[in-house]
């Protein structure tokens, strides 16, 4: 089984990921895993941390001479700001902080945080709670990316609306048009939706707000039978579903045309099946609008899921109202620090988490201790395809 645990503080010294059930013989190095990180580095609205936020990884077990061992790959990614200004402040020795934050933020985890852990400071809280820890999600679904990558599967995003600015023309784009997106200041297929985005975040950052938006996420040559009816929590829609709404500040996760076609009649909200002799089975759909899985389990070929994300509940003019929980006078939210937007940033986190869950399921459905084998193993399943739906033979 494919598991993965992250540790560690947004100001800590340094945020660790231990994956177990990786393959032997995957290649891997930290510059592919620095790769993904600075992607998720990228955007416009982001704060001035981006600009020096290094991200030094360091990969301290399970990958020798650049292959990994078939044991748990340890991972370390460093803070850059650590020594320069934390390391009184979020030291792990007996102590006491020098600034004790006792306003929580509205949108934030800080007094649910305070509440549940009886913490009288939110900062206990928040250093876990922040978006900085994506950064181990990312270095971890880095590798899965590239186990899924020796199966045929590619995964892109790209973001379909930001603050009120939308998509218009629908297109869909493939894993060649990743660098192209990347290049985009918002992360957006469509140039003339992307740069009416990033007019929109230039007047919400003159106004000191935020915004949120939508990231589509495109998972390319999925093979069929990922995922099961046989149990709610096997389903893959449940379990894409599960790790997109995991990420900090998701809200809602939508697979396929879900909130359009909850509108229309069953007559034309399903996806027809037709006979092609170029996939695997010989079946294909012409339509995604079930986002390539049905009843829990892949149909083959792409998947298709949306992530919305919230505007940012941390502000650069703080006007949120809140309550001193010592004093129990009314305030605003302090401001920790802030981007405008992290919409496309998220894009790129949900693009590991879906990887995460995509490599868990095939090597669950394939199974095998390397990566060759688990290759042979799909290779035979999807041979045999055509062969499991022939009539049954009488005895």
């Amino acid at each position: 089984m494919l598991r993965f645990l992250t540790a560690g503080e947004s100001h800590g010294k340094a945020l660790v990921v231990i994956v177990e059930g990786l393959p032997a013989g995957l290649r891997v190095t930290a510059e592919d895993v620095a790769e993904e990180l600075r992607r998720r580095r990228l955007g416009y609205g982001r704060g001035p941390r981006m600009r020096f936020e290094a991200d030094e990884v360091t990969l301290l077990g399970g990958v020798r001479h650049g292959r990994t061992l078939g044991s748990p790959v340890a991972i370390e990614i460093g803070n850059s700001e650590w020594e320069r200004k934390w390391t009184e402040e979020m030291s792990p020795a007996p102590g006491a902080p020098s600034t004790v934050l006792t306003a929580p933020r509205p949108g934030h985890a800080d007094l649910a945080g305070m509440q549940k852990y009886g913490f009288n400071d939110a900062r206990d809280v928040l250093e876990r709670a922040s978006a900085r820890e994506t950064v181990a999600r990312v270095a971890a679904g880095a590798l899965a990316k590239l186990l899924l990558a020796e199966l045929g599967v590619a995964i892109l995003s790209h973001v379909v609306q930001l603050g009120p600015e939308r998509v218009r023309n629908g297109a869909r784009p493939v894993p060649g048009d990743l660098t192209r997106i990347d290049e985009s200041p918002v992360r957006a297929f469509d140039a003339e939706a992307g740069a009416r985005m990033v007019s929109a975040v230039k007047a919400a950052a003159k106004d000191g707000d935020s915004l949120g938006g939508v990231a589509e996420v495109l998972a390319y040559g999925v093979p069929v039978g990922l995922g099961s009816h046989v149990h709610w929590d096997r389903k893959l829609d449940a379990l894409l579903a599960y790790a997109l709404m995991s990420i900090q500040a998701v809200k809602a996760v939508e697979i396929g045309d879900a909130w359009e076609v909850a509108g229309r009649r069953g007559s034309v909200a399903h996806d027809a099946i037709r006979v092609d002799l170029d996939e695997p089975g010989g079946f294909a759909r012409p339509t995604v609008r079930a986002g390539g899985i049905e009843g829990g389990i892949s149909v083959g070929g792409l998947i298709v899921m949306r992530a919305a994300m919230k505007p940012l509940a941390t502000l650069s003019r703080p006007v949120i109202e809140t309550v001193d929980v010592v004093t129990k006078q009314t305030t605003v939210s302090f401001k920790e620090r802030t981007d405008v937007t992290s919409v496309p940033a998220m894009g790129v986190v949900a693009e590991t988490m879906t990887a995460l869950v995509l490599a868990a399921e095939a090597l669950r459905k394939f199974g095998g201790d390397s990566v060759a084998e688990v290759a042979r193993n799909m290779a035979g399943y999807l041979a045999s395809l055509g062969e499991t739906l022939s009539p049954p033979r009488r005895a």
